[in-house]
């Protein structure tokens, strides 16, 4: 059986920004975000791309109609043979009235009611029914498909299968937190003996939507929601909690079954209602809101809040089931500072979160369910190396286009590590280039910025020299498996492949790594092994046994505002548009020429 999985909309940005606003600093608050499309051919994932990659307009929320002919195209397949169309978003009939009986019920005035009822029909009828997605199908691809080869899988669903799905597919307990769903932002519950069982006195609705809560603390404090969260967890680890968090007393209430309320859920204007609530409690006025000071301050809460909610829903989860693994998907599952005291301080063995957890993982999520794939088991290892690759003959091709401000040396694959090292041992910053795209918000190693952490000041070169973002701005280390528990405090995990988890840097290994270490002496690390990555891996060996470090800093390959690179070209424009030392470009190392005088 051959599936597509896919995730966009080719009128969603029109349709979110004419409904509802979503434009300039909103652009990324609508559906579809993420867009991407996902192959399986008999169960097995062969192939996934996000669409930003190859139409590079970041988070784009276009119909993924490039990738999905990427996707065919690599596996020797057409539109014709697929069996099943696989989309992450189930407007039901149903569901529908329901969300309808949600407006009518509400506790808004008669005007209010039919503006929001005019909205949600337009978006319903124009974007998210089953005959528009089918429409747009037909009219990105051509493809005229009965309506029974589109299944509308519930976007939440399609989270948990991506997660269960690369975390090995065995029984699991799992938690689902995310932005919003269809009408849902969090869900609990099982998966045993291939049944999906949601424990419904556990859901929370889309109002008391957590994350969306947090991405408008995002907004309030300057930064883009649902883009630059992470942004706020990393100025959290500027201070430590305080015993006084506004946020716990007056914004967010736990109830019962792990269920919780946001004191603003109800008003007519949103999440936006918690500006004038978040002056009064801090005492701030607008001009203020962007301080330095008072960001790390309100982060820190945020932070907490996040903390503390998520605690209060495992406590419930982990008193309903017996099962002692958990998949953790959804956009509030790459708060990955959370997702190390959760596993931590519960009852839970191992927490599991993949490298598609937020919107780019429901493409994949899916069409795995779509394959009943939570009826057996995986039989091949996950790997986030999952999009286009690039030979000898189009990366040479690619150099020379850029002949004139280029130069490049041919390496022997044998000597390709060694030479890399060598460059790395000194205060340089590297472009690598290899293999296939990574899959997800994290770059993995094949489209990579890699460094030397050994020096202190390397984390503020490529921050202001390279990535032009804010110097406040964390990076990563990679590590061999085995030796990332001699380095940090893994705690109850032995490996972190995606960078979903922070570990505490062992004091004896601080002063060794100052570029890979954030303020408050953790790491967000990526763990590797020669089955995973095998260059990178002997990458590492070499580095190491040069250097004496154990680990080498790694970031996506971008500048701040601009997908990962994809190609060769898009590598080669990223080289000479920052101050990237080196760029390994396969087997090829590439400088840059001096300019013609």
């Amino acid at each position: 059986m051959i599936v597509i999985g896919y995730n966009g909309f080719t009128d969603g940005a029109e349709t979110f920004g004419r409904l509802y606003g979503a434009t300039g600093i909103d652009r990324h608050s609508i559906l579809g975000h993420d867009a991407a499309a996902a192959l399986f051919v008999d169960g097995e994932l062969v192939a996934a791309v996000e669409e930003e990659r190859l139409n590079r307009e970041k988070k784009t929320s276009d119909f993924p109609v490039n990738s999905v002919r990427w996707c065919l195209e690599t596996a020797g397949k057409s539109l014709e043979d697929v069996d099943f169309f696989a989309f992450p978003w189930a407007f039901s009939p149903e569901l529908t009235a329901d969300m309808i009986g949600d407006i009518s019920g509400a506790g808004l005035t008669v005007e209010q009611k039919f503006d929001r009822l005019r909205r949600f029909g337009e978006l319903y009828t124009g974007l998210v029914s089953k005959e528009a997605i089918l429409a747009d199908l037909r009219r990105r691809t051509g493809l005229d498909i009965p309506a029974d080869k589109l299944v509308l899988v519930p976007h939440h669903l399609a989270h948990l299968m991506c997660g269960h799905y690369l975390a090995g597919g065995e029984d699991t307990a799992f938690l689902i937190s995310d932005g919003r769903a269809e009408r849902l932002s969090s869900i609990m519950g099982e998966v045993r003996d291939g049944r999906i069982q949601v424990f419904e006195n556990t859901v929370v609705g889309v109002t008391h939507s957590l994350a969306l809560l947090f991405g408008e603390i995002t907004r309030y404090l300057g930064f883009m929601p649902n883009n630059d969260e992470y942004k706020v967890m990393g100025l959290a680890g500027f201070t430590g909690p305080r015993s006084d968090n506004p946020l716990l007393k007056h914004v967010v209430e736990l109830q019962e079954n792990g269920r919780y309320a946001l004191a603003l859920a109800n008003e007519p204007s949103g999440t936006r209602a918690y500006y004038g609530l978040l002056d009064e409690l801090y005492g701030v006025r607008e001009g203020e809101r962007e301080e330095l000071d008072f960001r790390i301050r309100l982060a820190r809460d945020a932070q907490e809040m996040i903390e503390v909610v998520t605690a209060h829903q495992l406590g419930a989860l982990q008193a309903r089931t017996d099962l002692r693994r958990l998949v953790f998907e959804g956009g509030l599952a790459l708060n990955c500072v959370n997702n190390t005291k959760l596993l931590e301080e519960s009852g839970f063995t191992d927490i599991q979160v993949s490298f598609g957890a937020s919107d780019p993982g429901v493409a994949i999520g899916a069409a795995a369910f779509v394959n009943g794939v939570q009826r057996r088991p995986r039989r091949t290892p996950a790997t986030p190396y999952l999009g286009p690759s690039y030979d000898d003959d189009a990366i040479t091709a690619a150099l020379r286009e850029q002949a004139e401000h280029v130069e490049w040396t041919e390496l022997d694959p044998a000597d390709l590590a060694r030479e890399t090292a060598k460059l790395l041992s000194e205060k340089t910053v590297i472009g690598w280039f290899q293999g296939r795209t990574e899959y997800g918000p994290r770059a993995l190693g094949n489209r990579s910025i890699l460094a030397n952490p050994g020096f202190p000041d390397i984390k503020d070169i490529i921050n202001t020299r390279v990535k032009h973002r804010e110097p406040f701005r964390p990076f990563a280390p990679v590590v061999l498996e085995h030796e990332a528990p001699k380095v940090f405090e893994m705690g109850k995990k032995s490996s972190s492949p995606y960078m979903t988890f922070v570990f505490p840097v062992r004091p004896e290994h601080q002063e060794a790594i100052p570029g890979a270490c954030h303020v408050d002496g953790t790491s967000r690390v990526q763990t590797i092994t020669d089955e995973s990555n095998p260059l990178l891996a002997e990458l590492l060996r070499t580095f190491t046994e040069l250097t004496g470090v154990p680990c080498l800093l790694n970031t996506s390959f971008n500048v701040a505002g601009e997908p990962i690179v994809n190609s060769p070209a898009d590598a080669i424009q990223c080289f000479l548009g920052t101050e990237i030392d080196h760029l390994v470009l396969g087997r090829f190392l590439v400088g840059k020429r001096a300019p013609q005088r």
